[in-house]
Order: structure tokens, then C-alpha cells, then sequence
């Protein structure tokens, strides 16, 4: 279940959203470095999995706003303002029926291997087609972690089933568990499941 009322988004609804706001976005004239992140940015990278809204990360405040500003005809759902308790600036627009959350994540990491923290996102990512736009998505293995300490069994499972058969980026992954801080038997758990891959 999730808060889209149990639907779950196809790459269809998020490729039309995405470029709905893009576009918005270049007609304002703002020129903003994003990543797509979390459930959509691994659809998008081919993995089935359920996704229920489009979450983009932006660097600083002044960018969600800007971002707001180019989306103004479309309703939102929750004004941009900030979270002490996730030391996030966010806002939440609905565009053609998806729920599009923008947002700053402002605490410091040593690893460059965390989704949405520190270096991480801005590092490691991966540029898709997306409408007429190319979109900078974070790494799979980088989301995968998140998931894993999260413990969402329908994320994760999706997630090392496409690694398993495509590969990955076996130092990254092991950056993004130790980052997340994983207890070693989850961490095996892992390595077992791609032991084919890697």
C-alpha cells in the first residue's frame, strides 16, 4: 500500500509527469542540477517495483522554490517549508495525477555512497531518456541500500533480481551497505544473492 490509495505508477505515468515539470522548468528559464531519486529513478532503470511518487533532490533551498515557481498552475499538495525532523526543505505538486516531491536533504556524511545524503547522489548516477528531456537518475546500488535498511522486502527484492541479471558496481554497493551501516548478514544475504553477477 502506499499514499497514492494502493496504485502503484507505471514508467508510462512517471515519463509524462517528468517531463510535464522539465518542460515547465526550461520555460521559466531556470537552470537547475536535480537527481531523480528513489522508486521512479529504479523504474526507470528497468526495475520492476512499486512506485508511488516522483521524488527529485535539489542542492539548495532557493532551487525547490524555483522549481515551485515553474510549477505554479499545477496544485500543491504541501508548501514548500522545511523538516527539522528529516533536515529536509520540501514541497509536494501533483502533475497529471502524480505526486512530484521536491527537496533539499541538509546533513553531512563521510560516504559518497548514501542516495540522497551527501556526495552520493551527485556522484554516481546515471542520464535517461525521459519525454524530450535527458535525466540525471541516482545509481540502483545506492537505492538498493536504502531499501535494504529501510527492510522493504518488495523494493529490495526487485532490485537485487535486476542486479543479479544485469550486474553492478560491486565497490559502490559495498560503500552504499557499510554507509547505510547494514549488519553483516544482511550485507551476505546480498553478496549471495549476486554471487552470479559479480
Amino acid at each position: 500500500m502506499d499514499d497514492n490509495g494502493g496504485t502503484f505508477l507505471r514508467a508510462a505515468d512517471i515519463t509524462a509527469a517528468l517531463d510535464t515539470v522539465l518542460t515547465a522548468l526550461r520555460a521559466a528559464g531556470a537552470d537547475i542540477t536535480y537527481r531523480l531519486g528513489g522508486t521512479s529513478a529504479a523504474l526507470l532503470q528497468g526495475v520492476r517495483l512499486p512506485v508511488g511518487d516522483i521524488d527529485l533532490l535539489v542542492a539548495r533551498r532557493e532551487e525547490v522554490d524555483a522549481f515551485g515557481a515553474a510549477l505554479a498552475s499545477f496544485p500543491c499538495l504541501y508548501a514548500a517549508s522545511w523538516i527539522p525532523a528529516s533536515s529536509q526543505y520540501f514541497a509536494r505538486y501533483e502533475v497529471h495525477g502524480v505526486k512530484v516531491e521536491l527537496s533539499t536533504v541538509e546533513r553531512q556524511a563521510d560516504s559518497d555512497a548514501l542516495e540522497c545524503v551527501g556526495r552520493g547522489p551527485w556522484q554516481h548516477y546515471v542520464w535517461i531518456a525521459c519525454g524530450s528531456h535527458q535525466v540525471p537518475a541516482v545509481r540502483l546500488e545506492l537505492r538498493l541500500a536504502t531499501e535494504l535498511v529501510r527492510d522493504r522486502a518488495d523494493r529490495y527484492e526487485p532490485l537485487l533480481d535486476h542486479m543479479s541479471a544485469h550486474g553492478c558496481d560491486v565497490e559502490l554497493l559495498r560503500r552504499a551497505m557499510r554507509g547505510q551501516e547494514l549488519p553483516a548478514e544482511r550485507q551476505r544475504l546480498v553478496w549471495d544473492r549476486l554471487a552470479p553477477s559479480t
